[in-house]
């Protein structure tokens, strides 16, 4: 593979592996934050209102940008009916050729992303409830966690490409 492929995969991979030890952390900060609200509830008898959202942000940021990495250590689960059977090259070839599909997937995915942020951002679009919380930083981790698995997708295909030809990266 050229020099310019191999330093994009391993760049790739240098910043997933980051975001995805970042994202590791982040099962910590949504432990508190449910520890908070049942702590509040138990000892105080007042429910924290913003708790279950911002839960659920924590948690879709957790695995939008732990996505990359999981994909980055091969831990997608996989239908294993006949693949065991096949050499890594016949392997290589077919995960490269499926990962066409799943880019367009994630460029629709990240279009798509990226005009709700925009329209977030914009016009200052909140979530309907009593907190009531602005949607444009999650909807953000969003975008960038899917940015994160395209470019994921795309240095795992080069490096299929190479196996698939007997090589490394």
């Amino acid at each position: 593979m050229p020099k310019p492929i191999r330093l994009f995969v391993h760049a790739v991979d240098r910043l997933n592996l980051w975001v995805g030890r970042f994202a590791m952390a982040l099962f910590f900060v949504l432990a508190g934050v449910l520890l908070t609200s049942t702590l509040s509830r138990l000892f105080f008898g007042a429910p924290v209102n913003w708790a279950l959202e911002m839960s659920q942000f924590i948690l879709s940021a957790y695995y939008l940008l732990g996505g990359a990495y999981t994909l980055q250590r091969d831990g997608h689960v996989r239908m294993d009916l006949f693949w065991s059977r096949m050499t890594p090259q016949r392997r290589a070839g077919i995960d490269a050729f499926t990962a066409l599909f799943v880019v367009f997937y994630l460029v629709v995915m990240l279009w798509g992303g990226v005009s709700s942020t925009s329209y977030a951002i914009t016009y200052g679009q909140k979530n309907y409830s009593a907190w009531a919380p602005l949607l444009w930083p999650v909807k953000t981790v969003m975008t960038i966690g899917i940015c994160l698995m395209l470019l994921q997708f795309i240095a795992n295909f080069f490096r299929d490409i190479a196996a698939a030809r007997g090589k490394t990266i």
